[in-house]
């Protein structure tokens, strides 16, 4: 139920502990030498990566959701507003494929500021923009929160437990 039905207003403050803790792996992983092997393949595409394809993620995919929930938010007005991008994403693909090359410095460094400016507009979200829902093309309706965790906080999380699960892993594993 949205906000406008009377359903319960939105204001994303659980996210808060989440990301301190996101943030202080990060600082882990990154103190450490990049883990060789292979994550294990992914459910939906059967995708296997290297760390630096892990962090070349993390780096791209931040500031995307970024600017797609700011578009979700702006162009709301009762009605779920079209978002996103799937697995298959040529651009998502590409940005891997591109970022896997840098040093993973760059990719650090750019990790930690997409996640810090983030962070940054989630605090400033009222709790009618926390109420604005989205429309993934197949997810369906979403509200901030739900996005929120979906793309941001719960994918971070998921991929820092990719890199965990790289530590100690044979090379080609």
């Amino acid at each position: 139920m949205d906000a406008q039905q009377g359903g319960p207003m939105l204001d994303g403050l659980d996210f808060a502990g989440r990301l301190d803790a996101i943030e202080q792996r990060l600082d882990v992983r990154a103190a450490n030498p990049l883990p060789g092997g292979l994550t294990q393949a992914d459910q939906d595409t059967g995708e296997r990566w290297e760390a630096a394809q892990v962090w070349a993620h993390m780096a791209e995919f931040i500031g995307y959701w970024h600017e797609q929930f700011d578009t979700v938010i702006g162009q709301f007005a009762g009605e779920p507003v079209p978002f996103g991008r799937t697995k298959r994403d040529a651009g998502r693909i590409a940005a891997i494929e591109v970022g896997r090359q840098e040093p993973i410095e760059a990719l650090v460094t750019r990790t930690r500021q997409a996640l810090a400016a983030y962070r940054r507009r989630l605090a400033e979200l009222s709790a009618p923009e926390w109420n604005a829902v989205g429309e993934h093309q197949t997810l369906g309706a979403m509200d901030m929160e739900r996005m929120v965790e979906r793309f941001v906080v719960g994918h971070l999380e998921e991929h820092l437990d990719q890199l965990d699960g790289l530590i100690g892993a044979p090379e080609g594993a």
